[in-house]
Parts: structure tokens; C-alpha cells; sequence
């Protein structure tokens, strides 16, 4: 009867756009080449963009925990604030709401951890003008 009092119930996540086959295809094929060059070992700095081009690319293809693995990798790396950590800290959120959604405590407070984390890692960039 009052249904002008309820609230509508909004999405807490973009809905992800499909990829075309062509960008799913040119995605496969940046993530083989990322991981090969990631093969030569190369120094930190380039390890860095190498695996946060790869956890991007991983993140596009709806592949989380490889994106999350490769942007934790990036991060460990060298630590910047840069589009991965922005994705990472977004699959991190999205990861947790999934958790509370589910009713799962545990990784509730997992990635609220992990969101707590990559907080403490911007306050130290800022900080030290890096």
C-alpha cells in the first residue's frame, strides 16, 4: 500500500560489459606475452608493470584471483598507486561483498584486512612523495 516509502534496492556492482571475441582474443594473447617476458626476469621495477599489465589484463577476462595474484605480485614488487592498485583494491571490494552476501565472516573480515593493507601502502606512498 505504501510502497513509495520502501527503498529501491540499487546494485552494489557494475555489471561487467561482455567482451567481444576480439578483445577476449587480444586479451589471451597480451597475457602470453606478459608471462613469457615475465619468464626473463627482468628487474623490479619492470617485474612491477609486467605483472600489473598482466592483473589487468587477468581482471578484464573476469579472471579474479589470477588478477588479484598478479596485482598482489606487482605491488610486492615495487608499491605504487597506479591503475592496478585501483583494480586491486576494486576486486578486493567486490570480493568482500560477495563474502557478505554469502553470509562468510571469514573472508569478510579477510578482505577487509587486505583493503586495510592496500590503505596503509597509499598513506606510506603519500607520505614519502613516491
Amino acid at each position: 500500500m505504501f510502497s513509495f516509502f520502501k527503498k529501491e534496492k540499487k546494485p552494489t556492482e557494475t555489471p561487467a560489459v561482455p567482451l567481444t571475441a576480439e578483445e577476449s582474443q587480444e586479451a589471451e594473447a597480451l597475457i602470453g606475452n606478459l608471462e613469457s617476458q615475465l619468464q626473463a626476469e627482468p628487474d623490479s621495477d619492470e617485474q612491477a608493470k609486467l605483472y600489473e599489465a598482466l592483473g589487468l589484463a587477468q581482471a578484464k577476462l573476469s579472471r579474479t584471483e589470477e588478477a588479484i595474484d598478479a596485482l598482489e605480485k606487482s605491488l610486492q614488487a615495487k608499491k605504487s598507486i597506479g591503475d592496478g592498485y585501483k583494480k586491486l583494491m576494486s576486486l578486493y571490494n567486490a570480493q568482500r561483498a560477495a563474502a557478505a552476501r554469502n553470509g562468510d565472516d571469514a573472508k569478510i573480515d579477510y578482505y577487509m584486512d587486505k583493503m586495510e593493507e592496500m590503505r596503509q601502502i597509499a598513506k606510506q606512498l603519500t607520505i614519502s612523495g613516491n
